[in-house]
Formats: structure tokens, C-alpha cells, sequence
């Protein structure tokens, strides 16, 4: 891991994205049912399984060191009729910032909604994941 200890706590923020590309006749499906799968509401559980792998990202990405989570926020929305739109916004006050932590929460959702969905179809694309912007630290980058 690296060492961090001589940099000051400062508060932090980043924003990542990920999407789920459905075929027209699941998204089709997926639109009429309210996003409710065999499974139970895909959104809600979307939402906590991205939550929950914020959380314990230094617990699945070796030398992530383990942070106190200040806030994070999950949104999920339809990005054309095909497609869900995943973003995941996370904040701390940390000597070390949080852009692994957003892009694992808003990847893990995207593979909850796959999981959710995979009755209906194995050809669902998740992908791609990126991280949108960060802020704090030495620079920032995009617009968290």
C-alpha cells in the first residue's frame, strides 16, 4: 500500500459511471414492468449492492486502503430506451481519495442489474465504465 500518512486529510469526492445495454425486447419488458425483475425492484437492489461494495472496496481491490465513507449516492436511469445509466457519486475527508470506490460501486450495480435480469437474457452488455471527474488532492479531474 502507499504510504499516506504524511499527506493533510482533506475532503474528497469523485463520480463514476457504468451502463446497461439491454436487447430492445428486455428493455421493452424491463420499461413496462417499472424495472422489476422475477427477482424483486432491479433499482433497490441495484442501489445497495453498489452501496454495500463502496464500503468494502479496500475489502476487494488489493492495496485500496480502507476509507470512512462521508456520503455516497447511487443513481440509476434509463439513457435512451436500451440502456441504464449507473452513477455513483462518493465523498470522504481522507488523506487519500475515492475514485476506486466509485468506480466499484457503480460496477457492482451494473452486475446487480445483469444478475437481476439474466432470466431474460445473457446477451444484457455492461460497460463501459468510466470515472466521470474527482475532486481533492493533488488535482482534480472532470466534474464530480
Amino acid at each position: 500500500m502507499v504510504d499516506v500518512s504524511a499527506k493533510p486529510a482533506t475532503a474528497r469526492e469523485a463520480r463514476a459511471r457504468c451502463r446497461v445495454t439491454f436487447p430492445r425486447a428486455v428493455a421493452a419488458q424491463l420499461h413496462e414492468s417499472g424495472l422489476r425483475s422475477a427477482k424483486g425492484g432491479i433499482v433497490d437492489t441495484a442501489i445497495i449492492a453498489g452501496t454495500m461494495a463502496v464500503k468494502r472496496t479496500h475489502e476487494l481491490i488489493p492495496f485500496c486502503h480502507p476509507l470512512p465513507i462521508d456520503g455516497c449516492r447511487m443513481t440509476i436511469d434509463w439513457d435512451g430506451p436500451t440502456t441504464l445509466r449507473i452513477e455513483c457519486s462518493v465523498k470522504t475527508v481522507h488523506r487519500t481519495g475515492v475514485e476506486m470506490e466509485a468506480l466499484t460501486g457503480a460496477t457492482v450495480a451494473a452486475l446487480t442489474v445483469y444478475d437481476m435480469c439474466k432470466a431474460l437474457s445473457h446477451a444484457i452488455v455492461i460497460g463501459p465504465a468510466k470515472l466521470l471527474g474527482k475532486r481533492g488532492g493533488k488535482r482534480d479531474v472532470g466534474t464530480p
